[in-house]
């Protein structure tokens, strides 16, 4: 199972409990000045859950993962596939509104297990995402294991991190001009390793892929950059343990992303400043500060497109109910601040799940994976969608 940048199941799945915070409307009046003009962009109707979405530059396409209604008599999928949807908006200008999304377009292979999709920055009808291309020969049960109180993390051997051309984006944009239409191309590896290789995302000017890899003998995660330019892989976090779900930051010089460098199970939340040659190459990271050091379990941190806060999923409020925070991003000033002296937050009050936060490119739009949705008759909490909403006062 994937969706945390890697799978965490407690996210995506139906194990989470519903717990006596904010309900229905409350956590409209709690959110009152931070978010505003909600919508839910999937419905249960078409996806049993469906999370870890992320905009186009635009913000005229969502890529999101999810697993859809099987048909009647047949069984779920156990593993997600990769969508794109285009938004639907209404208004303009300082009225714009997002109101939902037009008919999800497949882009995985049937029976693969996918997670991460990302638009390229400068050419959004490209997109990469995790892929096994093929159904996976072994899924370990992935996330919070509430007997034990440990997390256990899937990795197919099978991921890589593939790219793709979708047509129909390409034709959102190039068909009113008159250009003809393009054909599909199924997606193929942006490069050839054997091992896990997902959680990944475009710099700002599109030219590094930056990812997780899972090393296939040690079993450890570490974060490397891919040069689209020179198709050279460079480590650039390489703690012991796991270390995953990297971002780069607006001006593309730092990256952010998770870690279980202490070995007690807690993730914590970390950036550091990358290291470029000559000739733009990065060649490493230097730097490395921890944004969040806690009891809790912190993680899919992403970054405010000013570059001055980050937003990410926590366990603060408990497993049952993880929710949106921001905190301050220790730079400039802020950078010899201790975690428990930054700035914070808290975005999300609903009941159940909060996760999975991402901006839209100028900032005006947020969108997290949530249950605060209505629940379907004979499930006992609401299913994980996709949700939207204005930003009016996230920073912390």
């Amino acid at each position: 199972m994937s969706s945390t940048r890697i799978a965490v199941v407690v996210a995506l799945s139906a194990s989470v409990v519903v717990s006596a915070c904010a309900k229905g409307p409350e956590w409209r009046e709690a959110e009152k000045g931070i978010l505003t003009d909600y919508v839910q962009l999937t419905e249960r109707g078409d996806f049993l859950r469906a999370g870890e979405q992320y905009f186009s530059p635009d913000a005229n396409w969502i890529i999101f993962q999810a697993i859809p209604v099987p048909k009647e008599g047949q069984s779920p999928d156990e593993v997600y596939s990769m969508y794109v949807a285009k938004v639907k908006k209404n208004g303009a200008g300082d009225r714009e509104r997002i109101v939902g999304i037009e008919k999800p377009l497949l882009l995985s292979p049937p029976g693969s297990a996918n997670t991460c999709g990302y638009f390229h920055p400068k050419e959004p009808w490209n997109v990469i995402f995790g892929s096994t291309l093929v159904k996976p020969s072994g899924q370990a049960s992935g996330g919070y294991q509430r007997g034990t109180s440990r997390y256990r993390w899937a990795f197919p051997d099978e991921m890589d991190v593939v790219q793709m051309m979708v047509p129909a984006i390409w034709e959102s944009i190039h068909a009113p001009a008159g250009d003809r239409s393009v054909s599909s191309i199924p997606p193929t590896p942006v490069f050839s390793r054997t091992g896990y290789d997902a959680e990944c995302a475009y710099s700002p000017d599109g030219r590094f892929i930056v990812h997780a890899s899972v090393d296939p003998e040690t079993h450890d995660s570490d974060i490397f950059v891919y040069d689209t330019k020179t198709k050279d892989r460079t480590p650039v976090v390489t703690a012991k343990g796991y270390d995953g779900g990297p971002f780069f930051s607006p001006n593309g010089k730092m990256i952010c992303y998770r870690s279980d460098r202490a070995g007690n199970d807690l993730l914590q939340v970390y950036i550091a400043d990358l290291v470029f040659a000559d000739g733009g190459a990065i060649t490493g990271s230097t730097n490395e500060r921890a944004v969040t050091a806690n009891e809790h379990v912190n993680w899919a941190p992403y970054w405010h497109p000013s570059g001055e806060y980050l937003i990410y999923a926590t366990s603060e409020m408990g497993h049952d109910n993880y929710e949106v925070f921001a905190i301050e991003a220790p730079i400039g000033a802020s950078a010899r601040k201790s975690p428990s002296e930054l700035k914070k937050k808290r975005v999300t009050h609903a009941p159940g799940f909060d996760g999975l936060p991402v901006f839209s490119t100028d900032g005006r739009w947020m969108a997290w994976s949530s249950q605060r949705g209505p629940k379907v008759e004979g499930e006992e909490r609401p299913s994980t969608q996709v949700w939207a909403a204005r930003v009016v006062g996230v920073k912390p």
